[in-house]
C-alpha cells in the first residue's frame, strides 16, 4: 500500500485547521503500528526499526504514557512469545527511553508481576523465560527509583559512582548487595536462555534461538556496567572494614564473576552477537580485593555496538493512497488527502496531482539527503566513540601509572623510616658508649684519689708512730726525775692523758680507714698471688721446654751424623745408578731397533688381514643382498596373493593367524639383535621372510571369512605391513642403509594384524570342550529343577491367598495363579521333549565317537543349547517373582506380563536350537512343536488373566463436573493437555531408550559368534495368541540357528538368537 511519510508545510498549510489533533493521531497510529509490528506473536527477534521507533515516542512526548495505553490491551496471557517480545521492548523502552518511563513503568509494576505470575505457573518453556524476564524487569525499576543517581543505562562516571555511594560505610555495604541481587538476575536470566538453547538443539543463525537471544544484548550491556561498580564498591569496602567481615561478599562475587565470565565467553562464540555487539573479554581470575595495589590492574569492560547502516524503512500510512483500509482491519485515520483535497476526478491529474508529485519528488531528495547526513553522523559517532575508547584506555593506563606511583612511594615512605629508625638506633647507642667512657674515667679518678689518700694514711700513721716513741720516752725522763719536777709530773700527766685520748680517737678513725685499706690491699695481694701463681707456672713451663730442647738437641746432633752417613751411602748408590742407566740405554736402543722391525711386520701383517676381512664382509655383504632380494621376491609374491581371485577360496582361523603373527614379532625381534652380524642377520632375515609372507597370507585368508569391516581393516594391516617388509628389505640390499636399519617399521603392522586376529578369535563360554556335554546334562537338569521349585512355590502362594484374602481379590489371584500353574506344567513338558530329542540327536549324529566327543565337536550347536536352557530357568524363576509381587500387592502387573513374553521367547530358543540337528520326521520333534504351541498359548492366557485381574482391581474414578465454570473446565483441559504431552514425550524417550538397549544387546549378542557365521539380529515376538497394540517387548537376543534349518511359524516356533549368559 502507496503512503506518504511526511507531509510537507505546504500541503498543511491549506488544511482547514486541526493540525494538532491530526499530528496526535498521526503520533498515536505511529506508536499504535510500531507496537504491534515489535511485540506480535511470531517467533522472531524484534526488528530494532520498530523498537527505535518505540523508544523516539517516549522521548517526543516525554514518557511512556502511549506506550502502555497500546500495551495493556495486548493480549499478553494468550501466547507466551508474545510476552517475551514484550518484556524484550520494556526492557529497551527502560534502557534508553526519556527518564521519564521509569516512573509511568512503576504504576504498571502490577502487571508486569501478574504476566510473570501467571506464565510462572504453566509449563511453557517461553513462560519460564517470561517469569524470569519480569523479575528482573521489577529489580530494575526498583534499583533505578531507590538509586536516581544510576539512569537506566547504567552508565555513570567514576565521579557519580563515588557521590552515590557516599563515605557511610552502611550505605556502600548495602548498595553492594543490591547491585549483587541486581546481577544474579541478569545472570539467571542468560543462564535461563542459554539452557533452553542447549535442550532445544538450536542455533543463534535460526529465528527461534535468535528470539531467545535478541534480549541478552541489553543483559550484556548491563553486567558490564554493574560488573565494573561491584569491582570498584568492595575495593572501597576493604579499604574501610576488616577482611573478615567482607568474606561473603568476596564469595557472593567470585561466582558471579564465573558466571559472568562464561556468559561472555559463550555469547561471543555465537555469530549473532558477532554482528551485533562487541563483547568485551574478562581477566583469568578476580581481582585480589585484599591487595589494594590490584585496583590499578583492574581494567573497565567497555561493550561497543556497532553502527550498521539504518535498515529499510517500511514507510508509514500517513497519507494513503489506496482506495479502502485492508480487509480485516478497522478503519483508524480516514485518508487525510481525501478529507483535505477531495476524492480524485478519474485518470485526469489536476495542478494539486502534479504539485503532490512534485512534492513527492521533493521528499525523496530530501530523505536521500536526510540519509546521507545520517550516514555521516554515523560514521562521525564510530570515530568519536572510537577516540573516546582510545582516550579511556589512555585514561585506565594512566591510572594505572598513578597506582604504581602511589605504591612505590609508599614503598620508599616505609624504607625513610626504617633508614630514620636506623640513624636514631646509632645516635642512641653512640650515647651509651660516650657515657660508658664517662663513667670508666670517673671510676679511675676516684681509684686515683683512694691511692693518694691510702699513702697519706700511711704518711701519718708512721707520724703517730714516731710521736708515740717520743712520748714514751719523756715518760721515762719524767719518772727518773719524779723526785725533782714533782708538780710538773702532774702537769705533763694530765697532759699524757688528754693526748692519749686524743691519740686513741684519732686512732680508731684511722684502724677504720686502715681496714678499709687493708682488704683493699688484700685484694690486691691475691691478684698479685695470682699473677705470681702465673708466672710461676710460666716458669715451670719454661723450665720443662728448656729440657726439652735440650733432648731435642740431642737427638738433633744424632741425627745430623746419621745424615752424613746417608750421604756417603747416597754418593755410593748415585754412582752404582750412573752405571746401571749407561746399561739401560744400551739395551734400550737394541730394543727400539728390534720394536721398529717387528712393528714393520705387523703393519704388513693388519693390511693383509683388513684386505681379507674387507673381502669376507663383501662376499658375506652379497650373500646378504641375495637373501634379502630373496626374502623381498617372497614378500612381494604374499602381498600379491592378497588381490589374486584364486586366493579368495583360501580360508584360516583366527588362532592360526595369531600364532604366525606372534612368531613373526619374535623374528622381527631376532632380526634387530643381530642385523650386525652378516650371518646371523642371514638366518634372522631368512626365518623373518617365511613369517611374515606366512603371515600376510594368512591374514588374507582369514579375512574372507570376517565381517566386512574387520576384513577390510586386516587386509589394510596386511598391505602394510607388506609394504613394511618390503622397505625392510630394501635397507638390508644398502650396504650404508644397512648401518640404520630400522627392523621396528614391520613391528607396528605386526602388532596390528595381532591384534586383529585376537578380535576376530570366536568368544565362547568359559568351559573347555571336553566339558561341554557335562555343562549340558547340568543346565537342563537345573533348569527342570528350576521349574519344579516354581510350580511348588504357585501352590505355595495360591494356599497363602486363599487365607489372606477373599472376594475378587481371591478370584483374581486364583486365576492368575492357575495359569502361571498350567505354563509352568507346559513348560515342564517342552523341557522334558527337549531332553529327548537331544539324546535322539546325540546318538544318531556321534557314530563312534563319545558323547563328550560329539558335544566338543559341535561346539557352538552345544553353547546354544546351554544358553537357551539356562533362559528358561532364568525366566522361570522371574515369573514366580512377579507373581509373588502381584499377589502380596507390591509388584505390577506389567511385571507379570513381561515375564510371560520372555518365557515365551525363552522357550523358542530352546525349540530353535534342538530343532537345528534333529530328523525332520522325529516324532520327539513333532511332540516338541507342540509343546511349543501349548507353552504360547499357556502364556496368552497368563497375559490375558493378568490384564482382566488388573481391570477388575484397579478402579475408575468417574469424574465430577459439577460446580465447574467454563474457565474451570478450559484451565483443566488446558492442565490436561499439558500432562498427556509429558506422557506422550516421556513415552517417545523410553522407546527411544528402550531401541538403544535392544541394539546395544544385539551387538553384543552379535560379537558372541564367530567371524565366519552370519548371525541374525532380530527381535523376538511375542507370542500369537495374545494382541496388544503396545510395541514389541525386548527380548533376549541369541545366536542364530544355521541356514540350512529355516524355522517356520506355523510349527509355533520363532526363531531368536542365543546369547552367552
Amino acid at each position: 500500500m502507496n503512503s506518504i511519510k511526511n507531509v510537507p508545510a505546504r500541503v498543511l498549510s491549506r488544511r482547514p485547521g486541526h493540525s494538532l489533533e491530526a499530528e496526535r493521531e498521526q503520533f498515536d497510529k505511529t506508536q499504535a503500528i510500531s507496537i504491534s509490528k515489535a511485540i506480535n506473536t511470531q517467533e522472531a527477534p524484534v526488528k530494532e526499526k520498530h523498537a527505535r521507533r518505540i523508544i523516539l515516542g517516549t522521548h517526543h512526548e516525554k514518557g511512556a504514557f502511549t506506550f502502555w495505553s497500546y500495551a495493556i490491551g495486548l493480549p499478553l496471557p494468550s501466547s507466551s512469545i508474545l510476552s517475551w517480545k514484550f518484556c524484550h521492548v520494556l526492557h529497551k523502552v527502560l534502557r534508553d527511553g526519556h527518564p521519564n518511563v521509569l516512573h509511568d513503568c512503576q504504576r504498571y509494576r502490577s502487571n508486569i508481576r501478574e504476566i510473570g505470575d501467571l506464565w510462572g505457573h504453566l509449563h511453557d518453556r517461553y513462560g519460564q523465560l517470561v517469569n524470569v524476564y519480569t523479575k528482573l524487569l521489577l529489580t530494575k525499576i526498583s534499583f533505578h527509583l531507590k538509586h536516581p543517581q544510576f539512569p537506566a543505562g547504567l552508565e555513570v562516571t567514576d565521579e557519580v559512582l563515588e557521590k552515590a555511594a557516599g563515605t557511610d560505610v552502611n550505605n556502600i555495604f548495602q548498595l553492594t548487595v543490591e547491585m549483587f541481587d541486581y546481577m544474579d538476575c541478569e545472570l539467571k536470566l542468560s543462564e535461563s536462555v542459554f539452557r533452553q538453547l542447549n535442550t532445544a538443539i538450536a542455533v543463534s543463525q535460526m529465528s527461534s534461538g535468535q528470539c531467545r537471544l535478541a534480549p541478552l544484548i541489553q543483559v550484556i550491556q548491563d553486567c558490564s556496567h554493574l560488573y565494573h561498580y561491584t569491582v570498584k564498591l568492595l575495593f572501597k569496602l576493604h579499604s574501610c572494614l576488616p577482611a573478615d567481615t567482607l568474606q561473603g561478599h568476596r564469595d557472593r562475587f567470585h561466582e558471579q564473576f564465573h558466571s559472568l565470565r562464561n556468559f561472555f565467553r559463550r555469547a561471543s562464540d555465537m555469530l549473532y552477537f558477532k554482528r551485533l555487539i562487541q563483547i568485551p573479554r574478562l581477566p583469568e581470575g578476580p581481582p585480589n580485593f585484599l591487595r589494594a595495589s590490584a585496583l590499578a590492574e583492574h581494567i573497565k569492560p567497555v561493550v561497543v555496538i556497532p553502527e550498521e547502516a539504518p535498515e529499510d524503512e517500511e514507510p508509514e500510512n500517513l497519507i494513503e493512497i489506496s482506495t479502502g483500509p485492508p480487509a480485516g482491519e478497522p478503519v483508524v485515520v480516514a485518508d487525510l488527502f481525501d478529507q483535505t483535497f477531495g476524492p480524485p476526478n478519474g485518470s485526469v491529474k489536476d495542478d494539486r496531482d502534479l504539485q503532490i508529485e512534485s512534492l513527492k519528488r521533493e521528499v525523496e531528495m530530501l530523505r536521500s539527503e536526510l540519509e546521507k547526513i545520517k550516514l555521516e553522523a554515523q560514521r562521525y559517532i564510530a570515530q568519536l566513540k572510537s577516540q573516546v575508547n582510545a582516550l579511556e584506555g589512555e585514561l585506565e593506563e594512566q591510572r594505572k601509572q598513578k597506582q604504581k606511583a602511589l605504591v612505590d612511594n609508599e614503598q620508599l615512605r616505609h624504607e625513610l623510616a626504617q633508614l630514620r629508625a636506623a640513624q636514631l638506633e646509632g645516635e642512641r647507642s653512640q650515647g651509651l658508649r660516650e657515657e660508658a667512657e664517662r663513667k670508666a674515667s670517673a671510676t679511675e679518678a676516684r681509684y686515683n684519689k683512694l691511692k693518694e689518700k691510702h699513702s697519706e694514711l700511711v704518711h701519718v700513721h708512721a707520724e703517730l708512730l714516731r710521736k708515740n716513741a717520743d712520748t714514751a720516752k719523756q715518760l721515762t725522763v719524767t719518772q727518773q726525775s719524779q723526785e725533782e719536777v714533782a708538780r710538773v709530773k702532774e702537769q705533763l700527766a694530765f697532759q699524757v692523758e688528754q693526748v692519749k685520748r686524743e691519740s686513741e680517737l684519732k686512732l680508731e678513725e684511722k684502724s677504720d680507714q686502715l681496714e678499709k685499706l687493708k682488704r683493699e690491699l688484700e685484694a690486691k695481694a691475691g691478684e698479685l698471688a695470682r699473677a705470681q701463681e702465673a708466672l710461676s707456672h710460666t716458669e715451670q713451663s719454661k723450665s720443662e721446654l728448656s729440657s726439652r730442647l735440650d733432648t731435642l738437641s740431642a737427638e738433633k746432633d744424632a741425627l745430623s751424623g746419621a745424615v752424613r752417613q746417608r750421604e756417603a751411602d747416597l754418593l755410593a748408590a748415585q754412582s752404582l745408578v750412573r752405571e746401571t742407566e749407561a746399561a739401560l740405554s744400551r739395551e734400550q736402543q737394541r730394543s727400539s731397533q728390534e720394536q721398529g722391525e717387528l712393528q714393520g711386520r705387523l703393519a704388513e701383517r693388519e693390511s693383509q688381514e683388513q684386505g681379507l676381512r674387507q673381502r669376507l664382509l663383501d662376499e658375506q655383504f652379497a650373500v646378504l643382498r641375495g637373501a634379502a632380494a630373496e626374502a623381498a621376491g617372497i614378500l612381494q609374491d604374499a602381498v600379491s596373493k592378497l588381490d589374486d581371485p584364486l586366493h579368495l577360496r583360501c580360508t584360516s582361523s583366527p588362532d592360526y593367524l595369531v600364532s604366525r603373527a606372534q612368531e613373526a614379532l619374535d623374528a622381527v625381534s631376532t632380526l634387530e639383535e643381530g642385523h650386525a652380524q652378516y650371518l646371523t642377520s642371514l638366518a634372522a632375515l631368512t626365518r623373518f621372510s617365511h613369517l611374515a609372507a606366512d603371515t600376510i597370507i594368512n591374514g588374507g585368508a582369514t579375512s574372507h571369512l570376517a565381517p566386512t569391516d574387520p576384513a577390510d581393516r586386516l587386509i589394510d594391516t596386511c598391505r602394510e605391513c607388506g609394504a613394511r617388509a618390503l622397505e625392510l628389505m630394501g635397507q638390508l640390499q644398502d650396504q650404508q642403509a644397512l648401518r640404520h636399519m630400522q627392523a621396528s617399521l614391520v613391528r607396528t603392522p605386526l602388532q596390528g594384524i595381532l591384534q586383529l586376529g585376537q578380535e576376530l578369535k570366536p568368544k565362547s563360554l568359559d568351559v573347555r570342550q571336553e566339558e561341554l556335554g557335562a555343562v549340558v546334562d547340568k543346565e537342563m537338569a537345573a533348569t527342570s529343577a528350576a521349574i519344579e521349585d516354581a510350580v511348588r512355590r504357585i501352590e505355595d502362594m495360591m494356599n497363602q491367598a486363599r487365607h489372606a484374602s477373599s472376594g475378587v481379590k481371591l478370584e483374581v489371584n486364583e486365576r492368575i495363579l492357575n495359569s502361571c500353574t498350567d505354563l509352568m506344567k507346559a513348560i515342564r513338558l517342552l523341557v522334558t521333549t527337549s531332553t529327548s530329542l537331544q539324546k535322539e540327536i546325540v546318538e544318531s549324529g556321534r557314530g563312534a565317537a563319545t558323547q563328550q566327543e560329539f558335544y566338543a565337536k559341535n561346539s557352538r550347536w552345544t553353547e546354544g543349547l546351554i544358553s537357551a536352557s539356562k533362559a528358561v530357568g532364568w525366566g522361570a524363576t522371574q515369573l514366580v517373582e512377579a507373581a509373588d509381587k502381584v499377589v502380596l500387592h507390591t509388584g505390577k502387573y506389567e511385571e507379570l506380563i513381561v515375564c510371560s513374553h520372555e518365557i515365551a521367547a525363552s522357550t523358542a530358543q530352546l525349540v530353535a536350537a534342538s530343532k537345528v540337528k534333529a530328523n525332520k520326521h522325529s516324532p520327539h520333534l513333532s511332540r516338541l512343536q507342540e509343546c511349543s504351541r501349548t507353552v504360547n498359548e499357556r502364556a496368552a492366557n497368563v497375559v490375558a488373566s493378568t490384564k482382566s485381574g488388573q481391570e477388575q482391581i484397579e478402579d475408575r474414578d468417574t469424574m465430577d463436573f459439577s460446580g465447574l465454570s467454563l474457565i474451570k473446565l478450559k484451565k483443566q483441559e488446558m492442565e490436561t493437555q499439558v500432562r498427556v504431552l509429558e506422557l506422550e514425550k516421556t513415552l517417545e524417550a523410553e522407546r527411544m531408550r528402550l531401541g538403544e538397549l535392544r541394539k546395544q544387546h544385539y551387538v553384543l549378542a552379535g560379537a558372541s559368534g564367530s567371524p565366519g557365521e552370519e548371525v541374525a539380529i532380530r527381535p523376538s515376538t511375542a507370542p500369537r495368541s495374545v494382541t496388544t497394540k503396545k510395541p514389541p517387548l525386548a527380548q533376549k537376543p541369541s545366536v542364530a540357528p544355521r541356514q540350512d534349518h529355516q524355522l517356520d511359524k506355523k510349527d509355533g516356533i520363532y526363531p531368536a538368537q542365543l546369547v552367552n549368559y
